[in-house]
């Protein structure tokens, strides 16, 4: 090792020495002291390593304190933090999907907080089973015999296919081999759960004749897979389900629709045309249809297989379930908003209230919002704007929800970033850019959130200003 190296090794504060600044003890008290350490240790580990292998670097120490001070500052502030979703996308992924309604959340809190009944039969004061929260209520929403829940759609899937069908063969529609979301790949699934993917059709074009031209001896299910964010349009044709249910009847044959979503209500009645409903599946003969409890459903990330008994018990049995069974809070919200559903108060969920807010409403919502910022952040320029919402999750991508919203532009700051200052605030603010202006579209803002749209651009405006005096 040479003069040089050494040399700038020694430059390197020493632990004790770091630990030592005074800005480090309150950090000590949130995530711990030997965390603490743990972050300086990477850092100054990295930069002797780099020495040591003859990277030329220098030895900046107020570098290395920013440095430290920002790791850690970040990996003690809360990561999952509530946003302002200001996208317009009602079930938005990346977001969260389905915000949950008021009796969930009061469901969630009580039982969260205290012992439940999650599975204790009152009336023997023995063992029961979870399932037994929500499956009565699941029956009288979608028409179907019988009910489970699981933790999510894809687990839905795989539970089925590794219980029904593994090591046998299920045919699908190559038009319906997509991917969705995280590499959620239907041909990876089917292989996952031990079941042989026998393809039919064409990617634009599949004929019931397809489906009988491929049925053998090793044939255990048809499976129908909703497209989600995908779809063909042009020369195309696809096999309708009651076909599909009555060759699976003919043939002794399983008949799983994944239906992605899964709307409990008329789509119709909210404008939206070319989807069904859970029960519109069952009605036609599917035998199981899975769907998520936190999409169209407004509820929280489940899973949810709705069909006849007989398939429904196999699945209750099989080992895979213990896996996959959905926790109290889960099972709490599910009950809680699948009581709305039953009730006629589907309104209540905020799901349903945004998709089918009405389009004057949102203009008002918009207008108040441009006036309630136009009095505050004067430095700001604001005006009320047509928007395209959408309702997300996969769910009816080519049919727009048309809303309002408003553009928000400032002299000194472009639009991409301002975005992303509104992302960088305690609360983040998810706006959208278009056309290089702002837009905050109102459909998907809560009671609080103008306030908290405020407060972030007052932030903005006070560092922009900081800045300005800095260079004057």
């Amino acid at each position: 090792m040479d003069e040089r190296v050494r040399e700038l090794l020694r430059r390197i504060p020493s632990m004790e020495i770091l630990l030592s600044e005074e800005w480090v003890a309150p950090f000590e008290k949130i995530i711990g002291r030997q965390a603490v350490k743990n972050i300086f240790s990477d850092i100054i580990g990295s930069l002797r390593k780099s020495l040591l292998e003859g990277t030329t670097i220098s030895i900046d120490v107020d570098l290395i304190r920013r440095t430290a001070r920002e790791r850690i500052a970040k990996a003690s502030a809360r990561s999952l933090v509530p946003v302002v979703n200001a996208t317009g996308v009602v079930i938005h992924t990346n977001l969260g999907r389905s915000c949950l309604c008021e009796s969930a959340l009061k469901a969630v809190l009580e039982c969260a907080s205290s012992y439940s009944t999650l599975e204790y039969d009152r009336s023997s004061g023995e063992r029961g089973y979870r399932n037994d929260h929500v499956e009565w209520l699941l029956t009288q929403v979608t028409g179907a015999d019988a009910a489970l829940v699981v933790n999510n759609n894809a687990g839905a899937v795989i539970l089925c296919l590794s219980a029904l069908s593994s090591g046998k063969d299920a045919i699908v529609s190559r038009g319906e081999l997509v991917e969705i979301g995280g590499s959620f790949r239907i041909p990876e699934i089917m292989s996952a759960s031990g079941t042989r993917l026998v393809e039919v059709g064409t990617t634009n074009r599949t004929h019931l004749r397809d489906y009988e031209a491929a049925i053998t001896e090793t044939t255990a299910m048809l499976v129908k897979i909703h497209p989600s964010n995908f779809r063909i349009v042009g020369f195309h044709s696809e096999v309708p389900r009651e076909d599909l249910a009555f060759l699976a009847r003919e043939k002794g044959l399983i008949f799983l629709e994944d239906l992605g979503s899964g709307f409990l209500l008329d789509p119709g009645s909210f404008g939206l045309k070319g989807e069904n409903s859970v029960r519109e599946c069952i009605m036609a003969g599917v035998d199981l249809v899975t769907f998520s409890g936190d999409k169209m459903l407004g509820g929280p990330q489940a899973g949810i297989i709705a069909g006849r008994s007989q398939l429904i018990e196999k699945l209750k049995r099989h080992p895979l379930m213990r896996a996959l069974r959905p926790d109290k809070m889960t099972l709490a919200a599910l009950e809680a908003t699948l009581r709305e559903n039953l009730s006629g108060n589907a309104e209540a969920i905020p799901t349903i209230k945004m998709i089918s807010a009405d389009k004057n409403a949102i203009l008002q919502k918009a207008r108040r919002l441009c006036r309630y910022l136009r009095t505050r952040c004067p430095s700001f320029t604001f005006s009320t704007i047509p928007v395209q919402d959408a309702v997300g999750g996969g769910s009816y991508p080519e049919i727009p929800l048309e809303g309002y919203g408003v553009s928000v532009a400032h002299p000194g700051i472009s639009a991409g970033e301002l975005q992303e200052k509104l992302r960088e605030g305690e609360i983040p603010v998810v706006a959208a850019v278009k056309e290089d202006a702002l837009r905050i579209h109102v459909r998907t803002l809560k009671d609080g959130d103008f306030e908290k749209i405020r407060c972030a651009l007052a932030r903005i405006a006070a560092e922009r200003e900081a800045k300005g005096n800095e260079a004057s």
